[in-house]
């Protein structure tokens, strides 16, 4: 590929939302990125209960502790969050199966699902090694910019 067209495939990404444009073919391979990736932060709100008015509940403080420990656990991790607005898919195909699962440990690099936005199929990628706590979307359901498509634990 000569200097003018990647000058042309370098405008035709800019001009576009798209953040990251990867070609590769037996003789090169071309790696645009754009932008730089935002760190989101997850933090989990106390769950407030209210009461009907004069309403008392019958439980001592003592016989209120095991229900608290029962209590389901907020979730711990970090979330890998959608670079673009798009589509969200977690195999290649409708057929095939899933790209990971929950519990399953991922090497940095691997792909973790597809975003497609515009009808370019992106891969979104492990950045660490890691391991997956949960998936929080329903394959081919709408994802906006900032999204957290997974939770992760890194290893």
């Amino acid at each position: 590929m000569d200097i003018k067209d990647l000058k042309l495939l370098i405008k035709l990404v800019t001009e576009t939302d798209i953040t990251e444009f990867e070609m590769d073919n037996s003789d090169e391979k071309i790696i645009i990125k754009r932008g730089h990736k935002p760190e989101y932060i997850t933090v989990a709100a106390p769950v407030q209960q209210y009461a009907a008015p004069g309403y008392q509940p019958a439980q001592s403080a003592a016989s209120a502790a095991p229900v608290a420990a029962s209590a389901p656990a907020a979730e711990a991790g970090d979330t890998v969050n959608s670079p673009i607005v798009g589509t969200f898919y977690a195999a290649p195909g409708p057929e095939e199966a899933p790209y990971v699962t929950v519990g399953q440990v991922v090497e940095k690099g691997q792909v973790l699902c597809i975003v497609e936005a515009m009808k370019l199929m992106n891969e979104i990628e492990a950045e660490c090694k890691c391991k997956i706590l949960k998936i929080c979307k329903d394959n081919a359901q709408a994802v906006e910019f900032g999204d957290p498509l997974f939770v992760i634990q890194k290893l």
